[in-house]
């Protein structure tokens, strides 16, 4: 049946707390219509673990050591990337449990700097952060399954990792809508089962050494390089391996006692990992020499068939199923970015909608998947990290230095943790020395990524305009729309 668009448009939280069914825990009139604080302490940490290790661990290592030169200083940047990542966790804590909410650092700098500075770090997440890091994810799972079909060609297809790709984000997206308790439990799942692969990786490493393989480890130092742009760019690599380690600043409003359990799942989880991965590289060098390594096009694979024997077989197994496992929990918080952004009146209301019965941002959800799959068509994976880094370490450091602003603009926030300021400081120079290093060294990848950030700016004005004027038209459609998207997906604005 026809309707008017100013009908269409007040109708979009046409479906009322009381005429909402309860979900299976009966917690419409225990908590509202909103999100549930499903999130234990060992969930935030095992989606912590389960968000970093995922493709990183399994490609980067070829990248720190181009661009390193040495085995010796390759190790002292996963290493230094470790220590690093771990105090941008300590930084996040003091934000995460300050600023309560949803988003992560789009919500730290929205409250900052106010909405355009905000707005830039949503449209990045949207454009670029988000669905390009999953895109890559996605791609190396693809590339995993298909290795061992394809293994005796020169020449792997790509057909079939795209379409593996695009399968796996149509799934995961299917199993993210269907509720966040799924959800957990499969990220859980697979966290282990990654942990329990790299362990596989590190002793089988353990065993080389103790049988005298230490040859890769004689003069290993040589060949180290002296550009201070290589080192970023080695360091891009090994921080991409680390990304994720925020991940519960993102679901803060789901966390349970988010005083003392997001600031331990940040901090165990990104220790658990740094050992991990120092110990897991220097598997891989106890096995393969640093030319092996750099021919390799999927390292733990070709770790695998060198050292384990009738064996191989299981490690692209567990690599699929660790990269499975991080593009779910990508998604799983993306998803809350979306919400965030839209509750803030930065996106249309239909995203700050969440379904029904199910409680999942089921329309933020849906977008994502589009943009995924859009990216997923891209072909350099490479650039991709690096373009990648740029953004997101631009966007990090933006957020490190509204996490001082706030100390003077809001001295009264409260504040259950709260570091010394050298902390901070440490941190956003190190980020700035991510940010500004790579002009010299790739100014072309750097400048691209500055290009799309700034393009948000007249998105931004425009949806200013829009909301000063509201032309009927515009206002009409998007509100059929709306209407149309709130009935057929079963979704409602929360009561906060």
């Amino acid at each position: 049946m026809a309707t008017t668009g100013e009908a269409a448009a007040d109708r979009t939280s046409s479906v009322r707390r009381r005429d909402l069914p309860s979900n299976d825990d009966g917690d419409v009139q225990q908590e509202g219509f909103r999100i549930k604080k499903r999130l234990t302490l060992i969930d935030g940490i095992l989606l912590n673990v389960g968000v970093i290790i995922g493709s990183g661990i399994f490609i980067s290592p070829k990248g720190v050591l181009q661009n390193a030169g040495s085995v010796g200083l390759s190790l002292i940047i996963w290493l230094v990337c470790g220590i690093c990542s771990l105090l941008g966790a300590l930084v996040m804590s003091e934000l995460g449990t300050s600023i309560k909410k949803f988003g992560g650092e789009y919500i730290y700098i929205y409250e900052a700097f106010g909405p355009l500075p905000g707005f830039l770090k949503l449209w990045i997440s949207m454009v670029v952060l988000r669905p390009t890091g999953q895109a890559i994810i996605l791609l190396v799972c693809a590339d995993y399954i298909v290795y061992p079909l394809f293994s005796e060609c020169n020449v792997t297809p790509e057909l079939p990792i795209r379409l593996i790709a695009l399968a796996a984000v149509l799934f995961l997206s299917f199993l993210n809508c269907s509720g966040t308790k799924w959800t957990v439990r499969f990220t859980n799942v697979l966290s282990n089962t990654k942990l329990f692969a790299t362990a596989v990786i590190i002793g089988t490493g353990l065993y080389y050494l103790g049988t005298g393989h230490t040859e890769n480890f004689e003069n290993a130092f040589a060949n180290s390089t002296n550009s201070v742009g290589n080192i970023a760019l080695a360091m891009y690599s090994g921080l991409w391996a680390y990304s994720g380690w925020s991940s519960t600043n993102y679901v803060a409003e789901e966390m349970k006692n988010i005083k003392r359990n997001l600031p331990l799942a940040i901090i165990s989880a990104v220790t658990l990992v740094t050992i991990t991965y120092v110990l897991t590289i220097t598997a891989y060098f106890s096995v393969l020499s640093p030319q092996e390594l750099l021919r390799a096009d999927a390292v733990a694979v070709t770790f695998a068939d060198t050292s384990l024997g009738v064996m191989s077989w299981i490690m692209p197994v567990f690599v699929a199923l660790s990269t499975l496992g991080a593009a779910n929990g990508s998604l799983f918080l993306t998803s809350r970015i979306y919400f965030s952004g839209a509750r803030e009146g930065q996106l249309p209301d239909i995203f700050a909608m969440i379904h029904v019965t199910k409680r999942t941002p089921l329309p933020a959800f849906l977008m994502h998947t589009i943009l995924v799959c859009i990216m997923i068509q891209i072909r350099e994976i490479n650039t991709l990290i690096n373009y990648f880094s740029f953004v997101e370490w631009l966007s990090i450091l933006t957020c490190v230095v509204g996490l001082m602003w706030l100390r003077f603009k809001r001295p009264d926030l409260d504040r259950p943790i709260k570091l010394p300021l050298l902390i901070p400081i440490i941190f956003s120079l190190f980020a700035l020395f991510l940010v500004v290093v790579p002009f010299y060294a790739e100014p072309l990848v750097s400048l691209t990524g500055l290009a799309v950030t700034l393009s948000g700016v007249p998105v931004y004005l425009l949806g200013q305009l829009y909301r000063k004027k509201k032309p009927k038209a515009m206002v009409k459609v998007l509100g059929t729309f709306t209407w149309f998207c709130q009935m057929y997906l079963q979704v409602s604005l929360t009561d906060h």
